[in-house]
């Protein structure tokens, strides 16, 4: 079967193991996003995925110092932020997005001074900034599969507290266990930012919690249709944004984010026009 010219770069790529494994562990970190993501952005919480990732960049400076693996470094420094996080909110007056403001400066600006102060790191820290296919793993791979079953089976089990935390705090505080349920969301969000990272990067990673659902409320009402659709929005952009930034030889994290934009332009313009035209 003859192979069309203009797709032959990304057929001949998808035969190497890491361009195949970055398209695994895209659509896979794709669905955890999607999921989570339903639930941030409808509780006005979607900033604290680019908090998190301000935090992660620090982590991955300190992990680079002190020659351990970015990767298993992040998971329990980025976990601990998220927890800080919500600590902060509960225990003082200071709320929301603000919390989220003092845990992610105070981090970004520590990652930055590490990373000047230190002159044994020899890893390009743009691959952490924005993301590359080359630097994914077996063990980002294998750990892409644990944190999809976690997220997608949290979130069954739990469904009920966690849908009762996004659409009433305060009544689900007297019924259902909803401290349990924002720790346990904020430990799902951290774990997914810290994998994001190497495919997206540190800079752009919360747009993958934000765009798919921003754009499946476009075209859906329901709560469980605006996960599903979501996750498929989130996987098409993942496919798409990597495609084209093998097809066009760009960044495949801004890739990504593009693709996102572009789905959430054309989600925004059919919803208009059926509006338009209902109503015509």
């Amino acid at each position: 079967m003859e192979v069309n010219p203009v797709l032959e770069p990304l057929m001949e790529s998808l035969q190497y193991s890491f361009f195949q494994r970055a398209f695994i562990i895209g659509i896979l970190i794709a669905i955890s996003s999607a999921v989570l993501g339903n639930f941030l952005v409808l509780r006005k919480y979607s900033l604290v995925g680019d908090g998190l990732a301000h935090v992660s960049f620090a982590s991955v400076a300190i992990a680079l110092v002190l020659g351990q693996s970015p990767l298993l470094f992040s998971i329990p420094f980025v976990s601990l932020a998220s927890v800080l996080i919500l600590y902060i909110n509960e225990k003082t007056n200071i709320y929301g997005d603000a919390a989220i403001g003092l845990v992610s400066s105070f981090a970004l600006a520590l990652g930055y001074v590490v990373i000047n102060s230190s002159k044994s790191i020899n890893v390009s820290i743009n691959n952490y900034l924005f993301g590359s296919i080359i630097t994914t793993s077996q063990l980002d791979l294998i750990l892409s599969i644990l944190l999809t079953l976690i997220v997608v089976f949290s979130v069954l089990f739990y469904y009920y507290p966690l849908f009762s935390i996004t659409y009433d705090e305060e009544f689900a505080r007297v019924t259902v266990p909803s401290r349990f349920a924002n720790y346990l969301m904020a430990i799902l969000t951290s774990l997914t930012i810290i994998l994001g990272i190497r495919m997206i990067g540190v800079m752009l990673i919360s747009s993958l919690i934000i765009f798919p659902t921003v754009t499946a409320l476009q075209l859906t009402k329901g709560f469980k249709q605006t996960i599903v659709s979501a996750i498929l929005i989130s996987v098409l952009a993942v496919i798409s944004g990597l495609s084209a930034s093998i097809l066009f030889n760009t960044s495949p994290g801004a890739s990504i984010v593009l693709a996102n934009g572009a789905l959430f332009a054309l989600a925004y313009a059919f919803r208009q026009f059926k509006g338009g035209h209902l109503n015509g």
